[in-house]
């Protein structure tokens, strides 16, 4: 699909949601679903005051720096693990039972190890994001296609070239959207600790705007999360998309 037609869908279904919470509004009333010009000038006022970016980088660097140490360690642990099978044996059942250990479990044994203010926000999204990416990536490592590796062997490839023109390309079709999905979880496991731990960023301050029962600022806060999301998603796993169909 051409970018310009993925982008006016894309808009589309941001448009149809926008309806769909003012539906909401019209049904359940404010104490429910706010006002969206009520909740849009609550984000301005949090922009404009500045409190807004200190809030999203403090949350951006957890959930992204998370991002991209689980991503990397996952992403290494499997091409060790797709070059020594008895390696892959042993690591899958421990990557289904790091899969299976909720979030708040690691946040829980960070705060006991760290304490409050010791990088619990990342230790939590890396070790949330590193059993994704390992299954996702071993699972395109081992059903690559073995008539390219012989061909390889036959023409005496070096090792870097093996990954990069025919590890890789193979391999990406299953790493796309576990990666995708990584960051996503990234995001959420980030706020996540934030509300329940250290107090600050977006967290942060949607623990302060329920404390407050102040329900505008609470949906500015989460419509300035989702913002984020779609930003780190366009920049960050977009162009491994835009690849992965060329």
């Amino acid at each position: 699909m051409p970018a310009a037609l993925r982008a006016a869908w894309g808009f589309t279904g941001i448009f149809l949601l926008a309806l769909l919470w003012m539906a909401a509004h019209a049904l359940y009333g404010p104490f429910v679903m706010p006002r969206l010009d009520e909740t849009l000038a609550a984000v301005v006022e949090v922009v404009r005051s500045g409190v807004a970016a200190r809030a999203a980088i403090t949350t951006a660097g957890q959930a992204i720096c998370g991002w991209l140490i689980g991503c990397g360690a996952g992403l290494a642990l499997a091409l060790v693990a797709g070059a020594w099978p008895p390696l892959a044996a042993a690591l899958a059942p421990i990557a289904t039972l790091l899969i299976g250990t909720p979030p708040v479990a690691w946040m829980v044994l960070a705060l006991l190890w760290f304490g409050p203010g010791g990088g619990i926000g990342i230790f939590t999204v890396s070790l949330t994001v590193a059993p994704m990416i390992f299954g996702a990536a071993l699972h395109g490592i081992l059903s690559r296609d073995p008539a390219l590796d012989e061909m390889a062997r036959q023409f005496r490839a070096p090792w870097r070239q093996r990954i990069t023109d025919i590890v890789a390309p193979q391999m990406r079709t299953a790493l796309t959207p576990a990666v995708a999905s990584a960051l996503g979880f990234s995001w959420k496991v980030g706020v996540m600790t934030e509300v329940m731990a250290s107090g600050t960023g977006i967290g942060g301050e949607l623990a302060l705007a329920r404390a407050h029962l102040d329900l505008p600022q609470t949906m500015a806060w989460i419509l300035i999360l989702l913002a984020l999301v779609l930003i780190s998603d366009g920049v960050l796993v977009l162009p491994l998309r835009t690849s992965r169909e060329r």
